[in-house]
């Protein structure tokens, strides 16, 4: 059965605007979830993955993904990301 994407009944609604301008520094954590209200500028196996941002590039940001072995480099939008704390 192929994966529903669709957002949350909570979620629907506006984008807030504070999620598409923060800002993240350089070793920042960061979740990959797509926004399904933009059209996607990243590959959806992405989905749910973590990763480090090392850059910031434009409006985007450069994050290094681990992809099974390989580590992969992306350039992805702030209102993709959503920063998390690494437990300690």
């Amino acid at each position: 059965m192929a994966k529903k994407k669709r957002k949350n009944i909570r979620t629907k609604g506006k984008i807030r605007l504070s999620r598409y301008f923060q800002q993240l520094k350089q070793g920042d954590k960061v979740s990959i979830v797509a926004e399904k209200a933009l059209q996607p500028r990243f590959p959806s196996r992405m989905q749910g993955k973590t990763g480090t941002v090392e850059t910031k590039r434009g409006n985007a940001f450069v994050v290094k993904v681990n992809d099974q072995n390989k580590e992969k480099t992306f350039i992805i939008e702030p209102i993709h990301l959503k920063k998390i704390n690494p437990s300690k």
